[in-house]
């Protein structure tokens, strides 16, 4: 896809994300908002995947480490065609394989994730594999920024460094908010670039609320560096929706009908100027 049309993609998940949220009446909108971007970037212009073949050997993987945001992943593996919309429509219903955190039974999902702090532990071993198996495939971890706070994190970024993982790209969605509030107020993360420099990982900052920043960076790494890579996604919580943008309440929330009514024509005027 062209900047175009992943902006205009990425549009068309976030009112999916909306519809989905609003008919379970459960999801974490806030966070799965902050990240839609990268997901649609990350499944429509990097990941090598075909969800006709998700079992390939060779494909990369993705693991979403804040798994409590899956309705995003969901909405995104649906554009991407690895189900329809009737599974993701069973969202929040009895029965469904749809849960609140990812699981294995989801097409498309490569681990059952959401014990914040244990994605990158898995993302690092999967690297690994990859290198002792002599597999050219990339692993991408996607974590939480109030995540940060789980030790098991840190034992992980000193393992990616001492095994030179040049294949592992972890990133961090950097919308500064967690449950309790601003994540410098609840546990302070700055200087996060300087943290992970001295764990001896190549780190960039980008804009995650431009989908066209976030590709050029995703195509710009050096997976002959030597290094394993951070990516610090300076997001928005609740990105698209006015009324959400940077209020810490919609960590988890679902609109009334007002409120989705008003958001779901916020992204169709997005979506017809495009």
């Amino acid at each position: 896809m062209n900047n175009h049309e992943l902006t205009k993609q990425a549009e068309i998940n976030r009112k999916r994300l909306l519809e989905i949220v609003y008919s379970a009446k459960a999801g974490h909108i806030g966070g799965d908002l902050s990240c839609l971007n990268m997901l649609t970037a990350l499944y429509f212009d990097i990941l090598n995947v075909d969800p006709a073949n998700p079992e390939d050997p060779d494909r990369d993987r993705f693991i979403l480490s804040k798994g409590h945001c899956v309705e995003a992943l969901y909405v995104t593996l649906e554009a991407k065609g690895y189900y329809g919309r009737e599974l993701t429509d069973t969202l929040g219903k009895f029965g469904s394989i749809l849960s609140g955190h990812p699981t294995i039974e989801v097409p498309g999902i490569e681990v059952s994730s959401g014990a914040l702090g244990h994605g990158l532990s898995i993302g690092v071993g999967m690297a690994i594999a990859a290198k002792k198996d002599g597999k050219s495939y990339k692993t991408y971890v996607l974590m939480g920024d109030g995540e940060q706070g789980e030790g098991s994190i840190y034992e992980a970024a000193m393992a990616g460094n001492q095994y030179k993982l040049d294949n592992l790209v972890a990133i961090i969605d950097r919308n500064h908010l967690q449950i309790s509030g601003n994540t410098e107020d609840v546990m302070a993360l700055e200087d996060i670039t300087a943290r992970w420099s001295a764990f001896g990982w190549d780190v960039k900052t980008v804009n995650g609320d431009d989908i066209c920043a976030i590709v050029e960076t995703l195509k710009g790494i050096d997976f002959n560096n030597g290094k394993p890579h951070l990516i610090i996604s300076e997001t928005t919580k609740g990105k698209g929706v006015s009324f959400m943008e940077n209020v810490a309440k919609w960590h988890h929330g679902v609109p009334n009908e007002e409120q989705y009514a008003t958001a779901i024509n916020e992204i169709e005027c997005r979506i017809n100027e495009l």
